[in-house]
């Protein structure tokens, strides 16, 4: 019996390691000698037509900002399109935008989700690239020129940009965990992007060329993670750019960033059941590397080792020295985790205090998101997560 827990324990500890360590450092040094160089701004004197679509559900908070930030990017105001689509707003959104002369707007009373409101308005969409981007976010000057410089390689099918969660010296949990967490995902993506490929773009800011979207299933939960890696099935590639990013607060409080996170771990968990030929990696190669390592194993064994970790490590506590110590560093992790959710909403200026928290946080998720899953009951309708 005990072979047969030190067998779980290690197999378990080695997917944990792999997953958030191992591959990280697997892809990094490699990533090094073959990552690919796109041409620089001032290098393009030509750039192609492209669409902003800003999809948007009761945003009267952020809406104004939003467009005079959209109106303001440094590209060509007559190759640059800005459109707004809305679905079941029933605030002042949608009176906002339309004082804004230089935007198109959209809009439906039935509220039917973000993919839906998406999906109708392409055919509307007669530029090479469009470029997808949340209500609530703020980009930086150049990020359109930043994200189009890619496209001038041909095998390039889509561009993710950069999600920044703006942080302060106090923020709570969910906004302390959130900014550590996408600092890490960040440099994760710019290794993916290196040596091969992203696994999943952020719907915060992505995109496509237009030609090779292809309408999701209507009751897709994270169109973005599927939109991305539906193109990435195709043979293309999709690039991660750092330098064309989007600013948001971090969610207000933990409870936004949990509603969140489960509905992204029932996305995430879904996207996997209908993308099985990704893992096929005699078709795939360097692909299904990458999309099993950083997305798969985060969604499926990763959490589940977690649980093995400590139930086998329960049972080998009298085992050796090694697993006693193992054990005690479980439990005070997840003792911290335990004070980090007592105090989630209280302002702390040591950010790596709330580290235990947020990652079980995260992991957690996944099992709620399966049982969501499961049960049928995750919607396709916007969960708006407030935003400090």
């Amino acid at each position: 019996m005990t072979d047969f827990f030190l067998f779980l324990f290690w197999i378990s500890l080695g997917i944990l390691l792999y997953t958030y360590l191992i591959y990280f450092l697997v892809v990094l040094i490699p990533a090094k000698f073959v990552a690919r160089k796109a041409p620089k701004i001032n290098q393009i004197t030509d750039w192609p037509g492209v669409t902003l679509v800003i999809a948007a559900y009761n945003e009267e908070r952020f809406i104004a900002e939003k467009l005079q930030n959209s109106i303001m990017l440094d590209y060509p105001t007559e190759k640059l399109s800005i459109l707004v689509v809305s679905d079941g707003s029933v605030d002042n959104t949608m009176n906002i935008v339309r004082e804004f002369n230089q935007v198109q707007h959209f809009h439906e009373p039935e509220r039917r989700g973000k993919i839906h409101a998406v999906d109708r308005i392409m055919k509307f969409i007669k530029t090479p690239v469009v470029v997808f981007t949340d209500a609530n976010t703020l980009l930086n000057t150049e990020a359109i020129k930043n994200i189009m410089r890619h496209y001038q390689d041909e095998k390039v099918g889509g561009v993710a940009g950069e999600k920044r969660v703006i942080s302060t010296e106090s923020d709570s949990a969910s906004g302390a965990g959130e900014g550590l967490y996408w600092k890490y995902e960040s440099m994760l993506k710019k290794a993916d992007s290196d040596l091969h490929t992203v696994v999943g773009a952020a719907g915060e800011l992505f995109s496509i060329r237009t030609n090779l979207y292809q309408s999701p299933p209507p009751d897709t939960i994270i169109e973005d993670f599927y939109l991305s890696m539906k193109i990435v099935a195709q043979g293309y590639r999709f690039v991660y750019e750092p330098d064309a990013y989007a600013m948001e607060g971090p969610s207000a409080t933990t409870e936004d960033e949990w509603k969140r996170k489960v509905r992204i771990s029932a996305g995430g968990l879904q996207a996997i059941a209908r993308l099985t030929n990704l893992l096929n990696p005699f078709r795939y190669g360097v692909t299904s590397f990458q999309y099993i390592s950083h997305r798969v194993l985060r969604w499926t064994l990763a959490p589940l080792s977690l649980v093995v970790i400590l139930i086998s490590n329960v049972f080998l506590f009298s085992y050796a020295f090694f697993f006693e110590l193992m054990l005690y560093a479980q439990l005070a992790f997840y003792l911290l985790a335990i004070i980090g959710h007592t105090f989630r909403n209280k302002k702390i200026p040591i950010k790596g205090f709330f580290v235990p928290y947020y990652f079980t946080l995260m992991n957690l998720s996944v099992f709620f998101g399966l049982f969501r899953i499961l049960k049928g009951k995750q919607s396709v309708v916007w969960e708006k997560a407030e935003r400090a």
